[in-house]
């Protein structure tokens, strides 16, 4: 008797292996971005309310919030006592805690090398790295300008009416890159009380780790079309 063994010849299993490498070529880099976007997405949108409930806590203690903060941060805003100055440094030093404080956001460095923090940034009137920062305990970063102060929007008007002073932007990830503002991939890429016809999409390419925003009364929210559809996007 004779037994016959069946099985792949090397040609076959090397015609196998091509086709699972393209496939996987093809598939893991949108994993990836996939993953990143809802990372960023998330870390986004706990921030924005980590930074309302520092409004929240700050009038409560205080009798201060962003609309009553009446005087720039110094030089020293690290040390401030909300208690004793009313500006933003002191108001994130009396509700933040494990927060980090930088005079400017170009002070920190990106994490494994000696490079100054910088951004890429569509709207350099929002996100500058000359701008006070905080990194949070959770890792992620505020940025503010340090004469921010009495920033108060009257019922029905719209952000774009706030001074700039009143702006800043996040960085969900830190110092860590991508150090990218987020930006429409089809609509409008400016500042705006509105989406209207901004879509941000899921690549590497549109979803940032920077979302610019702005302060005014108790409440931190997106001052950009992209920004906000984000925002509107992870609820």
């Amino acid at each position: 008797m004779t037994t016959k063994r069946f099985g792949f010849t090397l040609a076959e299993v090397l015609i196998t292996l091509g086709i699972i490498g393209v496939v996987a070529a093809m598939t893991i880099p949108t994993l990836i971005s996939n993953t990143n976007s809802a990372k960023f997405k998330s870390q986004y949108k706990k921030t924005l309310s980590t930074l309302n409930q520092a409004a929240l806590m700050g009038t409560a203690q205080y009798d201060l919030d962003y609309a009553s903060v009446t005087t720039a941060c110094t030089t020293n805003g690290g040390t401030e006592k909300p208690d004793v100055k009313a500006s933003m440094c002191a108001l994130i030093n009396g509700t933040l805690s494990g927060a980090t404080y930088y005079s400017t956001a170009s002070a920190m460095k990106i994490p494994g090398s000696t490079t100054a923090y910088s951004i890429s940034s569509n709207l350099t009137s929002v996100a500058k790295t000359s701008m006070v920062a905080y990194q949070l305990a959770d890792g992620s970063v505020i940025a503010f300008d340090k004469a921010l102060a009495s920033c108060t929007l009257a019922p029905g008007d719209p952000i774009t009416g706030l001074a700039a002073k009143c702006r800043g932007f996040i960085d969900v990830n830190g110092p860590t890159l991508p150090n990218k503002e987020v930006r429409c991939s089809t609509g409008s890429a400016t500042v705006a009380s509105s989406v209207g016809s901004c879509i941000v999409r899921n690549n590497a390419a549109d979803m940032g780790d920077i979302f610019p925003v702005v302060f005014h009364d108790g409440t931190v929210e997106p001052i950009t079309d992209a920004a906000r559809y984000v925002l509107n996007q992870s609820k």
